[in-house]
């Protein structure tokens, strides 16, 4: 076995019992790894009576993002390919992303083509990680990407533990950032694989309030935390101007400056040639209609 799937999941019984189905449809069989994050609506007790091969982790608290450190830890294959209670890997993506792991051993990230369900159409991120303006060395067999999307990609593990996995600060939305940045900076690549197809059915069961918050929060705590203080500055003021001006906005904006003493201590600034490719990421990010806190 070369990967692992690692899936979070909180209070999403019907669709994460979809995605689970489809995990058994996978060429290689992957071992599977559900983290439930304090669900009070049956979920671990519904994984673990229909899927009695899942290793199911039930946390006693919502963990967010970090529920995927805690998965991790129990991972022995190579590689961890990151499902999301709403998405489902195609049968033979995984081995194709693993296939790209094993021929470039500094590549620590690939991430496939997001397909939103139903009717099949691309995801509007796909065009900007198609067409990404990273630079990247040219061995990489796809396109250089300065961050990814965790419930579309493949992670080598020996990476991931190296870069520490994600903040338990940022908790979720967004969270990738941080930890791309940090890849990167420890001389690993990522990369977008045209041919590595994951498809999102967008469950209902949302909290988009939440979500925004915690994404425009944890976008100016990243952009703090590792950016030269002039891009931050100029990211920082960018954010600004395009945010609705609404109670979701102020309350991110307020979570994020009650944060500004942590900041500070954990700062540290990207090494050059990583910080040159997240500034090339600058003019798509202010572009991006996939990207934009206004829901």
């Amino acid at each position: 076995m070369r990967s692992t799937v690692v899936v979070i999941t909180r209070d999403r019984r019907p669709s994460l019992l979809a995605s689970l189905a489809r995990t058994r449809k996978v060429a290689e069989r992957p071992p599977v790894i559900v983290v439930d994050n304090a669900s009070r609506d049956g979920t671990p007790d519904a994984v673990a009576a229909e899927f009695p091969e899942i290793r199911l982790i039930r946390s006693p608290r919502n963990l967010g993002a970090v529920a995927r450190n805690l998965a991790v830890d129990h991972v022995r294959t190579p590689y961890v390919a990151f499902w999301d209670d709403d998405t489902w890997w195609e049968p033979d993506a995984p081995s194709r992303a693993a296939d790209l792991l094993d021929a470039h051993p500094r590549l620590a990230v690939v991430t496939g083509r997001i397909l939103v369900e139903p009717g099949g159409g691309e995801d509007p991120i796909v065009p900007e990680l198609r067409h990404s303006p990273v630079p990247g060395p040219p061995w990489l067999p796809g396109p250089a990407l300065g961050s990814f999307l965790a419930g579309a990609s493949m992670v080598r593990a020996e990476a991931f533990r190296e870069a520490g996995g994600f903040s338990a600060r940022l908790w979720l939305g967004g969270e990738e950032e941080l930890l791309s940045a940090d890849l990167m900076a420890l001389g690993w690549q990522l990369c977008f694989a045209e041919d590595v197809v994951v498809h999102h059915e967008p469950s209902r069961l949302r909290e988009p309030h939440l979500r925004r918050r915690h994404g425009i929060r944890n976008t100016l705590w990243f952009t703090w935390l590792r950016r030269p203080l002039p891009a931050a500055a100029r990211r920082t003021a960018g954010l600004l101007r395009t945010l609705p001006r609404d109670r979701v906005t102020a309350a991110a904006l307020a979570e994020a400056a009650a944060g500004l003493a942590w900041v500070a201590r954990e700062r540290r600034t990207l090494p050059p040639d990583v910080e040159d490719r997240l500034r090339c990421l600058e003019a798509s990010q202010r572009e991006s209609k996939a990207r934009r806190y206004v829901s």
